[in-house]
């Protein structure tokens, strides 16, 4: 951030009134110049950024996951940007295409090449939809002109710049592609356009050719002062993982000038306790929860009373061992038995533990759900189901689990 100046934080409230006339939603990050070293109006609700655009919900970094976000409405959605080997901006976030499309099956034994090793009519091919659900089948990877054609009005918009080193020319060809239509000009004339990275050089390269445009530097805080002071002479923001984060981090932060964003926070436990921290900003793979947090609203309305009251998945030997692996528990805190057949549970990346059917959990009562093998029991004292999937899926170091219906509707979040 530049001496003297800081984030100001502008909130205005949007309301559409008849067919094109929109009157100003926003939340816009504008250079002013109030004192540096502190967080962006402390007193203010956290900007909201829905994470992959909204990726809880819907497939990650699609048009419907862009679509999502525009109905939850969060202040920005937030998508990543690499190249395709003809150098068309693409919107990927893993390196490789083999979590989040039919890559094996479209071109075989090319599920470990880099994103940047297709061109954009291969990666037109593909399926991004299905991993995430059947009901998604048939979404394309969009490119950077597809999602502001998609996304605008509407939010602001976060591109992070991904794998730049794996991608060369990308800041250029992001550069080019925001002076190529106004809309971009009219979002960073409006505060509501940031870009991001892991890749500091990066970000500093675009910084140098689009000054105007708010950056923010993502990782571990940095432990020296003198380095986040040198961050702090040119980005505009900091981003790191909350899981890492206590208050001495955030004072520091701010202290540098710097307001503070976290990722990844999907739990209203967490959501809550991050906002208690201080933070300025709060990412999550579900924004509309988030929304109705900081609304007082209930985050689950379709909720029954099966909660998600615990997970193991660092469990003593081996993760996926016979019979006592990793696992998630749900409870039934309700006074009535609930019927839970084919109820769901997605992880971050949405890796899926299901319940087969017949399982109905008693007053009080709870199920294991195991992703390793063993014998399926529907004991009131000890039931458990096992998706035996043949590979480990909860993180050892912390995760996230969304807990659905049969018919898909959203009952409870729980992080670890």
């Amino acid at each position: 951030m530049k001496a003297g100046n800081r984030l100001d934080v502008v909130r205005r409230r949007t309301r559409v009134l008849g067919a094109g006339l929109v009157m100003g939603v926003s939340v816009a990050l504008v250079t002013g110049t109030a004192g540096a070293g502190q967080p962006a109006d402390s007193g203010a609700d956290p900007i909201t950024i829905g994470h992959r655009a909204s990726a809880g919900l819907a497939p990650e970094n699609t048009l419907a996951a862009v679509d999502l976000a525009l109905e939850h409405d969060p202040d920005f959605f937030e998508i990543d940007v690499q190249l395709s080997a003809d150098g068309v901006p693409v919107i990927v976030h893993d390196t490789t295409l083999a979590r989040t499309s039919n890559v094996e099956e479209v071109f075989p034994g090319r599920e470990g090449d880099l994103v940047n090793d297709f061109t954009y009519g291969e990666l037109q091919q593909l399926d991004a939809g299905s991993w995430y659900s059947e009901k998604f089948a048939g979404e394309k990877i969009p490119t950077l002109s597809e999602i502001l054609d998609r996304g605008y009005p509407g939010p602001g918009i976060v591109i992070e710049l991904k794998n730049p080193a794996q991608s060369p020319g990308l800041v250029d060809v992001v550069v080019d592609e925001l002076e190529s239509d106004p809309r971009w000009g009219e979002l960073a004339d409006d505060g509501r356009l940031n870009v991001i990275s892991f890749d500091l050089a990066a970000l500093a390269d675009f910084h140098e050719h689009r000054p105007d445009v708010p950056v923010m530097g993502l990782g571990a805080v940095p432990a020296s002062d003198a380095d986040l002071a040198a961050i702090a002479e040119w980005a505009d923001a900091w981003g790191t993982n909350y899981r890492t984060l206590d208050r001495a981090d955030v004072d520091r932060v701010h202290d540098a000038g710097l307001p503070l964003n976290v990722y990844t926070v999907n739990s209203p436990e967490h959501m809550e306790h991050v906002i208690d921290l201080g933070v300025d900003f709060v990412t999550t793979d579900f924004p509309g929860v988030l929304e109705d947090l900081l609304a007082g609203d209930d985050p689950f309305r379709d909720a029954n009373g099966i909660v998600i009251s615990g997970a193991q998945g660092d469990v003593p030997g081996d993760d996926l061992q016979p019979e006592n692996g990793e696992h998630v528990v749900l409870t039934n805190t309700t006074g009535r038995p609930v019927n839970v057949s084919g109820y769901y549970i997605n992880d971050a990346v949405i890796n899926t533990l299901e319940v087969d059917r017949g399982y109905i959990i008693q007053p009080g009562g709870e199920l294991r759900v195991c992703t390793g093998p063993g014998t399926n029991s529907r004991d009131l004292r000890d039931a458990r189901y096992y998706n035996d999937l043949g590979r480990a899926v909860l993180n050892n170091g912390g995760d996230s689990l969304a807990l659905f219906s049969g018919d898909g509707d959203l009952l409870d979040i729980y992080a670890y």
